[in-house]
This record gives structure tokens, C-alpha cells and sequence, in this order.
């Protein structure tokens, strides 16, 4: 019974971290990583359709969202929003392909302009944002499935009230999917993406066949906007204040940029320069972005005219679902389910969307940074993490779509202004002169944009900024526990490294840790007489120096590279670049004594100073209380204490 208690759990844990490639502590230093094998990737088009289900699905709520927010001047805001989407945002993103052609996106960009801890927290600020972004995609998108399914008048009476219960079921329902494993995502993608947008090419035109057949609501439409706006200049200049809250149509592009690495190259495509996959990604961003553009005039054109205002408000019939409405309204029944059957798989289909895209985007940064804890680097455990965190969301907000919008539009808005600074920064470095001024006004407008909409709902950066306090409180915690942990993803000497390695293995290998100063003769000289009487170490007995520079000590993991070198004609120093002294004097003592087979000793001098501050400056700084982290790095790498390398302080 025992046995059988013990082996379910065992398997639970296997289940839950299946793929996780560094679930142990062993005492191995890893190896570089092998390189994964090329793949040809899709043709652009299809993975136009993957990205495509994030963005083409808010014409299930766009319309109605812009007529509640711009009133009778939604096709003229919509029009605002258009010109910003093809000058604006599509440039960016097209750039932002050139500059990372891997996928990391703007974040990226931004990452290699700052380094230490202020670049860290930089980076995790903007993952706040992102996460704001692709979470409330997949609430916002469940909540108007469930509104497109409690609306529908053949399931109105039986639905109604129920709203909250459906969007957690499609929410749990798509973390189930990702537990499972989510595969032949581009196939399900084509095929929704292509029914949905033939599904609305036939309401749209069937809505503007109906706006040409009664001539009156174009002129009424026309009358009652001159009436309530003047002339066309104060037109213009209300779209333009509303614009910031039509900024949802402007989703979708960090996703196209996300899903880069799907795109096939040309053959001759390398990994330092995939020509063929960034003009395949040019190519995904530009016709996605105008077949959008098109959808979004039309539709907020037919549906502003069409529809009465009343049904655009909470609890009318177009409230979260315009283009259903019309749908059901001149199309019929049968094809109004069709529609709103549709609409349901893309909208749930762009929480799986974003589901994949924080799944990429999370375990890209924190691990790295030593700021995720083990288990976040297999999809099921995050996958649970982000479904719990969406429940909250859901309830929050009661699973309303309106109510969601601003956070959803602070999580846009945010990175798209990251972008724009990030090729504007971009251009600046290449002395590309004009379009760096062309990208600092686009920069411009998009702050504007966010600001605006910061100040009128801020609601929005509120949830951002609980995801920013939770995301840093989580990594920093993190890190701390990890502290002691091995992190060096390889070790590889030179030859002079490997001489003095192998040289010395043939006697007691000998360390000693030197923190460089000066590094004259009489630094070196003093060093060794300190050693040799703290430890009693008779005078026939050789040593290698090793000495560590920190480089960033914000980095967690890194690869190690030992060079050797005689200074003074007598002294073999071992030197190296780290993130962290402790960890890196670790990770060359299990190289040696694994290369070798011998135990390897190491010698150091007590840290002066409060061990408390001593800890924070290994924490922040990697050095501080040198001797007894590295003692308690090995004693973690190494469980069995006779295969341990000694460590000696005097």
C-alpha cells in the first residue's frame, strides 16, 4: 500500500513537470545546450491566422466598445484609429522584426539597452504589462464568448444570469487544453480565422446593402452628427480624445511578433541573419493589419448606423457583440448562431493565443534571471498558475467585457509605446536620421495615448501595476531562495587553463582565491605566506591562484570560460569573468574534480564586516562573504560530502 501511495505522487510530479530540463540539483555542471534543430517553419500566411485569432477576434467586441465610447463619431474615431494602425503601430512592429528576428520583441530591445539591476527591473515592469495584456485577453475574451452565448435568443432564457460560471468555464476549460498539450495550433488557426472572416465579409456586406437600401439612416446618421459635433475640424478633434479608448483595436501586434520563430525563411536563411522569415514577418504584420483596418471602417460604419444606441448600453442586445446582432437581425437565426458559434471558438481561441504567448514569454526572462522557481519552467505548473490568476481576474472585473477594456488597453498601450521607443533608440544608433524623428513622433503619440488612457480609466494600470508588484515580489523571493544555488550553465578552460589543471592534478590541487588588486609581485608573494601559515601548508606544497570578476551581477546563469596565464615569471593565475564570485569558484572546483577524478582544495581569508551586509552584497553585487557561500553552493551541488571539494578558511 505503501508503495502504491508513494509511486501516485511520483507520477503527479513526473505528469506536471514532463519537459522540465533541470528539475535536479545535481553536482554536474551542464554543458553548453545543444543546438535545437532548424525547422522549416509555416508560410506566412498561416501563421497570419495563429496571431490573427488574437487580433481579428476583437471585431466581436471592437465595434460595440467604439460606439459606446465615440457615440454617433465612432467611424470617424475608428477612422483615427485606423491611420494610427498603419502609420504608427505597423512601422514600429515591422522594425521591431528586423530587430529581433527570434521573436523576443520589444522587451528585448529595451533589455539590451540597460544592464544590472536597473535593466532587471525594467524588464520585469514591462512583463507586468504583458502579463496585464495576455491575461486579460483571455478574460476579456472568454467574458464575450459567454456574452455572444447568453444572448443568443435561443438560449437567452436559459442562460441568463449565468454569465460568470460560463467565462470560468471557458476559462478552465482552455487551461485543460494546455495541460494536455496544445499542438497543431496554426491548423486550428487557419480554419477558425478563415470561417470567421468569411462569416463577418458576409454581414458586412449584408450591412452595407442594407445602408445603401435605406438612404435615411446615412442622412440621419449625418444630420444627428453635425447637430451634436459642428463642423468637421471639432469632428476630428473629438476622435482624436476618444481615440485612447478604441486602443483594443490596436491588439495583436506583439503577438505577431511573438510568433516569428514559426515563420519559414528562405533555405539560405541563417541564424544571425533569417532574411526570408523577416520578410515573411513583414509580410504577416502588414496584411494582417490592413485586412483589420478595412473590417474595423466598415464595421463600426454599419454598425453606429444600423443599430440604435440603446442596445450598445449594459444589458442591451449589441452590448459586447454589434456584429451579432446585425447577424441575427438580417441574416436570420440559423445564421446568427452560426456567427455567434463562431465568434465563440475565436474569442476562446485568443485566450489560447495568449495562453502560448505568456507560456513563451515568461519562462524567456525569469528563469533567467534566476527569478522563477524551478517548476516554472514546465508548461503545466504555469499553465495552473495562469488559470488561477484568471479566475481572479474574471471574478474582479464580474466578467464584464466593459469593464475589462481599460486594463486591456493599459497592457496595449504600454508595450506598443515600448516598442516605438525601442526603434526609436534603434534608429538613433544606426544614424538613421529621418526615421528617427519619424519613430520619436510615433513614440510621442503613443504616450500620449497611454497617458490619456491612464488618466480616464485607471483601472488599467491599477491591475498592471498589481501584476508588476506581484511579478517582482515572486522573483525577488525567488532569487533569494536560489541563492545558493549552482547556476553556471558550463565551464571551459583554454589551454593554458588546462595546463595548469592538469599539471597540478598530478599532486594536491591547491586554490587559492584571490580577489585581484594591484597584482604585482608582492601581492601574489604575501598571498601565499598568509595561506601557507593560517593553514599550516608545508612550503613544498604549489598553488594556482584563481581570481573572479564580476561582470553583472544581476545575471543568474552563464556559461564560465577559464583562462590561464604566468604573471611574473612564477604565479599561475586562473581568471574569470562571473555574475557571481561564490558560484563561479564552485563551478570550477566540481569541473576540476570531475575532469580530473581528484578532490580539489581551495584556501580563502575571512570576510571583515557584518555577515548580514556581507550576504546582501552576494546577493546584489556577487561578493561579499565569499568563503562559507561557496562552501554552501558545493554543499547543495554535491550532496555526497566525501565526493565534495574542500574549501579552507583561515
Amino acid at each position: 500500500m505503501a508503495s502504491t501511495e508513494h509511486t501516485a505522487p511520483s507520477r503527479l510530479r513526473a505528469w506536471m513537470l514532463e519537459g522540465l530540463s533541470d528539475m535536479g540539483k545535481g553536482h554536474r555542471v551542464p554543458g553548453p545546450a545543444e543546438p535545437e534543430p532548424a525547422h522549416r517553419g509555416q508560410r506566412w500566411w498561416r501563421v497570419m491566422c495563429l496571431t490573427g485569432v488574437d487580433y481579428f477576434s476583437t471585431l466581436g467586441y471592437q465595434p460595440g466598445i467604439a460606439a459606446l465610447a465615440a457615440g454617433l463619431l465612432s467611424p470617424v474615431a475608428t477612422v483615427v484609429l485606423v491611420v494610427v494602425t498603419l502609420a504608427g503601430a505597423l512601422p514600429v512592429y515591422r522594425r521591431v522584426a528586423e530587430e529581433s528576428p527570434r521573436g523576443e520583441g520589444s522587451i528585448a530591445m529595451l533589455e539590451r539597452l540597460l544592464s544590472f539591476w536597473k535593466g532587471k527591473l525594467f524588464v520585469l515592469t514591462l512583463l507586468g504589462f504583458a502579463a496585464t495584456d495576455f491575461l486579460i485577453t483571455i478574460t476579456l475574451s472568454a467574458a464575450d464568448a459567454s456574452t455572444h452565448l447568453v444572448e443568443n435568443p435561443h438560449l437567452t432564457d436559459a442562460l441568463r444570469g449565468r454569465q460568470m460560471l460560463i467565462t470560468l468555464f471557458l476559462v478552465a476549460l482552455l487551461g485543460a487544453v494546455f495541460l494536455k498539450g496544445f499542438l497543431e495550433a496554426i491548423g486550428v488557426a487557419v480554419v477558425l480565422v478563415g470561417i470567421y472572416l468569411g462569416l463577418n465579409v458576409v454581414v458586412a456586406v449584408t450591412g452595407l446593402w442594407h445602408v445603401l437600401a435605406e438612404e435615411h439612416v446615412i442622412t440621419d446618421w449625418g444630420r444627428a452628427l453635425t447637430a451634436e459635433h459642428g463642423d468637421a475640424f471639432a469632428m476630428i478633434g473629438v476622435a482624436l480624445l476618444v481615440f485612447p479608448k478604441l486602443a483594443l483595436g490596436l491588439s495583436g501586434f506583439e503577438t505577431g511578433v511573438a510568433v516569428m520563430p514559426h515563420v519559414e525563411g528562405d533555405p539560405g536563411d541563417t541564424d544571425a541573419k533569417p532574411a526570408g522569415r523577416i520578410r515573411g514577418t513583414k509580410k504577416l504584420l502588414t496584411t494582417a493589419a490592413v485586412i483589420m483596418s478595412v473590417f474595423l471602417i466598415v464595421t463600426s460604419f454599419i454598425t453606429t448606423v444600423l443599430i440604435p444606441e440603446k442596445e450598445f448600453e449594459s444589458g442591451g442586445r449589441a452590448n459586447g457583440r454589434a456584429l451579432a446582432y446585425l447577424a441575427h437581425q438580417y441574416l436570420g437565426g440559423v445564421f446568427g448562431t452560426v456567427y455567434d458559434v463562431s465568434t465563440i471558438a475565436i474569442l476562446w481561441f485568443a485566450g489560447a493565443s495568449a495562453m502560448a504567448g505568456l507560456l513563451n514569454l515568461m519562462p524567456r526572462y525569469l528563469p533567467r534571471y534566476g527569478m522563477a522557481p524551478h517548476w516554472a519552467r514546465a508548461v503545466r505548473p504555469m499553465v495552473i498558475v495562469f488559470t488561477l490568476v484568471a479566475f481572479l481576474v474574471t471574478w474582479i472585473f464580474d466578467a464584464d467585457v466593459d469593464a475589462q477594456g481599460g486594463a486591456y488597453a493599459t497592457g496595449v498601450l504600454v508595450l506598443i509605446s515600448s516598442a516605438a521607443i525601442a526603434v526609436t533608440i534603434a534608429a538613433r544608433k544606426a544614424g538613421q536620421r529621418h526615421w528617427t524623428v519619424a519613430f520619436g513622433v510615433i513614440s510621442v503619440v503613443f504616450l500620449y495615448t497611454t497617458v490619456v488612457n491612464v488618466i480616464e480609466r485607471p483601472d488599467g494600470v491599477k491591475i498592471g501595476a498589481c501584476f508588476i508588484a506581484g511579478i517582482i515580489l515572486v522573483s525577488l523571493l525567488s532569487r533569494l531562495a536560489r541563492a545558493f544555488e549552482l547556476r553556471v550553465t558550463g565551464v571551459a578552460l583554454d589551454a593554458m587553463a588546462e595546463r595548469f589543471v592538469r599539471d597540478i592534478a598530478s599532486r594536491r590541487i591547491r586554490f587559492v582565491a584571490n580577489e585581484p588588486d594591484s597584482r604585482d609581485v608582492g601581492e601574489y608573494r604575501e598571498k601565499i605566506q598568509q595561506i601557507r601559515a593560517d593553514n599550516d601548508v608545508p612550503g613544498t606544497e604549489d598553488f594556482v591562484f584563481v581570481e573572479v570578476t564580476v561582470v553583472d551581477a544581476s545575471e543568474f546563469e552563464s556559461g564560465l570560460t577559464v583562462r590561464g596565464e604566468v604573471l611574473h615569471g612564477r604565479y599561475r593565475v586562473l581568471t574569470l569573468e562571473s555574475a557571481s564570485v561564490p558560484n563561479a569558484l564552485a563551478a570550477l572546483l566540481l569541473h576540476v574534480r570531475d575532469s580530473t577524478r581528484c578532490t580539489p582544495h581551495i584556501y580563502f581569508e575571512w570576510t571583515e564586516g557584518n555577515p548580514f551586509t556581507n550576504f546582501l552584497r552576494f546577493f546584489l553585487f556577487g561578493q561579499g562573504e565569499v568563503a562559507p557561500v561557496t562552501r554552501e553552493v558545493l554543499r547543495e551541488a554535491e550532496p555526497d560530502p566525501t565526493r565534495r571539494p574542500r574549501v579552507h578558511v583561515g
